[in-house]
C-alpha cells in the first residue's frame, strides 16, 4: 500500500486561463549532502539572498494527500503511475548514471555560498526517480535536477537585460542603434507584442522567474517528478497546449468537449524555457509582471512568495493553488535556493 500510496500526487495546473486541477500537500526537505561543486559565478543580477538550512521532511504519505488527508480518486493520471511497477535498479537514465555525471551536488553548500550549482543539462529526470523510497532524498534529487535549468535560463534573461539597458541609455542620449541591435530590439518586441521602442515594457515582459517559485511549481505540476506526463513528455510545468504543431499528451480524463493537450518537450529544458516564457508573455500573467516590475523599481529582491500571489490563473483551483504554492515554498525552505548561482565551469553534456 506504501509504494502505491506514495506515487498518487496531482493532476496539472497549465499555463493557460483554464488549467487542470492540482492537489498536494506538502512536506519538508531535508537535503543530503551528497558531494560539491565549483564555486559559482553570479547567473543574474535579481538581488536574490541567501538564508538559513532547509528544514527536515516528513513522511511520503503526507506528501502526496490531500490538504485534508484524503487521496482525491479524480487524478487519474497520477493513479495510473502508482499502479506501474517501479525500476529495481539503474537503467539508461537512471539516477546512478546522473550522479556520477555531476548530479550529486551539495545543495546545503549551494545554500550557504560554499559552491556553485553545476551547468547540468538534463534531457529528463532520472527514470528511477519514483524508486527512491526516502522522501528526502527524492524530493533533493528532484531540485538538484531542475535547480540547474532554471537558473541558466535566467541567466540569459540577465545577459539580456544588460543589453537593453545599454541600448536604453544609448537612445536617452540621442545615439543611433547599429543594424544588429534594432534586429535583436524587433525580434524581441515580436516576441512579446510589444513596441520595439518601449523598452521600458520589453524590461517588464523580458525578466527572471526566482528558482523558488520555479521549483514550487515544478513540483506541483509534475507530481514532484513522477506524473506520466513528466515521464513520457518531460512536461514539468503541466502547459495546456491546442495547437495542432505542438507535441502533447492526452489526459486521461479530458471532458469529451475539450481539445486540449499537456504539451511535450523534448528535453527539460525546453520544458523550462517554455514556462518561463509563459509567465513572461501570457495575458493571464499580467499581474505576475507587474508585481514583479514594481518589485525592480522599488530595489526590492524578485521575490517568489509574493509573485506566487498573482498566480491564481494558473490553475481552476485558483486561491487554493497559490496557497499551495506557498506552502512549498515555505515548507521546503525553497526561498534558500534564490541565491543558487552557477558554476564558473563550462557545460555538462545532457545526462540522460
Amino acid at each position: 500500500m506504501g509504494a502505491t500510496v506514495g506515487m498518487v500526487g496531482v493532476l496539472f495546473g497549465t499555463a493557460w486561463l483554464m488549467p487542470a486541477p492540482s492537489g498536494t500537500s506538502l512536506a519538508q526537505a531535508s537535503f543530503p549532502a551528497n558531494g560539491g561543486a565549483e564555486r559559482g559565478a553570479t547567473a543574474d543580477g535579481s538581488g536574490y539572498g541567501f538564508g538559513r538550512s532547509i528544514a527536515s521532511d516528513v513522511s511520503l504519505v503526507s506528501l502526496f494527500a490531500g490538504q485534508d488527508g484524503e487521496f482525491d480518486p479524480q487524478f487519474d493520471d497520477a493513479l495510473e503511475l502508482a499502479s506501474m511497477q517501479t525500476a529495481s535498479g539503474p537503467a539508461d537514465g537512471g539516477l546512478d548514471g546522473a550522479m556520477d555525471r555531476g548530479l550529486d551536488y551539495d545543495l546545503n553548500a549551494v545554500i550557504q555560498g560554499d559552491t556553485g550549482v553545476p551547468r547540468l543539462n538534463l534531457a529528463s529526470l532520472p527514470d528511477d526517480l519514483q524508486s527512491i523510497r526516502e522522501t528526502a532524498e527524492r524530493k533533493a534529487v528532484f531540485f538538484k535536477s531542475v535547480l540547474p535549468l532554471v537558473l541558466q535560463v535566467n541567466e540569459q534573461i540577465v545577459e539580456d537585460r544588460a543589453r537593453l539597458w545599454d541600448l536604453r541609455t544609448q537612445k536617452q542620449v540621442g545615439s543611433k542603434l547599429n543594424a544588429l541591435d534594432r534586429l535583436w530590439l524587433a525580434g524581441l518586441a515580436d516576441r512579446y507584442g510589444a513596441d520595439r521602442d518601449n523598452i521600458g515594457a520589453l524590461l517588464s515582459h523580458h525578466d527572471v522567474v526566482p528558482p523558488s517559485l520555479a521549483l514550487a511549481q515544478a513540483a506541483t505540476e509534475s507530481a514532484w517528478g513522477t506524473s506520466r506526463f513528466v515521464r513520457e513528455g518531460n512536461a514539468i510545468f503541466g502547459e495546456w497546449t491546442f495547437a495542432t504543431d505542438h507535441k502533447g499528451i492526452v489526459p486521461n480524463q479530458r471532458d469529451e468537449d475539450k481539445s486540449h493537450r499537456v504539451r511535450a518537450f523534448d528535453s527539460l529544458r525546453d520544458s523550462v524555457e517554455s514556462y518561463v516564457d509563459n509567465l513572461n508573455k501570457h495575458r493571464a500573467y499580467k499581474e505576475f509582471r507587474a508585481a514583479r516590475a514594481e518589485m525592480r523599481t522599488k530595489g526590492q529582491i524578485v521575490d517568489g512568495m509574493r509573485l506566487a500571489n498573482t498566480l491564481y490563473r494558473y490553475s481552476e483551483r485558483g486561491a487554493d493553488y497559490v496557497s499551495e504554492l506557498h506552502a512549498i515554498i515555505s515548507g521546503n525552505e525553497l526561498d534558500m535556493l534564490d541565491g543558487a548561482r552557477l558554476s564558473r565551469d563550462g557545460a555538462f553534456e545532457p545526462l540522460i
